[in-house]
């Protein structure tokens, strides 16, 4: 089976493993016509242009310090908190569900790590009692959405209860000094010297979460399933599987990655907060929504969400580098994401019409 990228389930009765027989396919290989091959191309890669248009064009107007080693790092570790709750979300979407909790989950899991680790237990124990937290979280957005709920009423309910939970749990306050989690949030590795100040922990967390997220969605039977009760849940229930059993599990890696966010938060500021930023579900969806992951559920790609999350942040490091108001930085996010929704509606429904129209020409031809 090849699937590039996760980019699409489009039988997903095939995916699933029925015996359904395949209709007629109206473009494939020398037939796709080329105004297709390139709508297609603008909806799948057209974020990696646009990241390398904004490189450039920052390379010369910020220049000589955007385009450096230091500053590219900068820009890295400043994307790595959004692309882990923009996985988060991602995978929410791709099953087909949105979760709108996951700044409480992630404050929720951040107050639990504090506890433990101000009350003297091991480092270890409080990290796994807070990802641990996001399991839970999700099990519950999901097994409560699965009974007909509506999952935004449902993640939104959740998410109230998350922050009154967080509040209760730091009792009003914060917990400084957790220094124990410095060396998943400000250490540096691979430092060479004077020459090379080394990379942040949360980058090389951020490229395990989306090495192996990327692997499940697209190299594993269940990661494959995932995606394809997104794009039809009841197409994939006639073929014998439980799609609720896979819906469940999309609020739960959800969960558990805005509990990993909340987690390398805590250790960049050294303070879990239980304060549930609604910034958090804002950069996440520009970031999911930039990556053209449809909404709709069953579409979308680990890797362009990771270079979404990018996005922002190398518009926020250029903007600071010339010294402009960091509130432009939230006007440019608000724009990106509304025009994001729209080029991937017109993108969508022209490719949707190209192909119909190459189906009837098919069948026409066959006449």
């Amino acid at each position: 089976m090849t699937n590039p990228a996760s980019d699409t389930v489009s039988d997903t009765a095939t995916v699933a493993g029925a015996g359904n027989s395949p209709g007629p396919a109206p473009a494939h290989g020398q037939d796709m016509p080329r105004s297709i091959s390139v709508l297609v191309f603008l909806r799948d890669r057209g974020i990696f242009v646009l990241w390398g248009l904004l490189i450039a064009v920052f390379a010369f107007w910020c220049s000589p310090y955007f385009f450096k080693v230091d500053n590219a790092l900068l820009i890295a570790n400043a994307a790595a908190l959004t692309a882990l709750f923009a996985a988060g979300v991602g995978i929410g979407i791709m099953t087909g569900v949105l979760d709108l909790s996951l700044p409480g989950t992630a404050a929720v899991a951040s107050c639990v790590c504090g506890w433990l680790l101000t009350n003297g237990y091991a480092t270890w124990i409080g990290l796994a009692a807070g990802l641990a937290t996001g399991v839970l979280v999700g099990i519950a957005n999901g097994l409560i959405t699965i009974r007909g709920f509506n999952p935004i009423i449902v993640t939104i309910g959740s998410l109230s209860v998350l922050s009154g939970l967080a509040a209760v749990i730091a009792g009003g306050y914060t917990f400084p000094g957790l220094t124990q989690l410095e060396f998943m949030g400000t250490h540096r590795y691979l430092k060479v010297g004077d020459s090379f100040s080394g990379i942040p922990a949360p980058v090389f967390i951020v490229a395990a979460v989306f090495f192996v997220g990327t692997v499940f969605l697209t190299r594993t039977r269940d990661g494959i399933r995932l995606m394809a009760v997104g794009g039809n849940a009841e197409a994939v229930r006639r073929a014998g599987i439980h799609a609720d059993r896979y819906k469940v599990l999309g609020f739960v890696i959800s969960g558990l990655l805005a509990a990993l966010g909340g987690l390398v938060s805590t250790a960049v500021v050294t303070e879990a907060n239980p304060n549930a930023s609604p910034q958090i579900i804002f950069n996440a969806l520009t970031a999911v929504a930039l990556a053209g992951v449809a909404l709709t559920g069953g579409r979308g790609s680990l890797p362009r969400v990771l270079v979404g999350a990018l996005i922002l942040a190398t518009i926020s490091n250029g903007l600071t580098i010339r010294g402009i108001q960091p509130y432009w930085a939230t006007v440019c996010t608000g724009a990106l994401l509304l025009g994001s929704l729209l080029i991937e509606r017109i993108l969508q429904t022209a490719v949707s019409e190209r192909l119909m129209t190459a189906n009837l020409s098919v069948h026409e031809k066959k006449v």
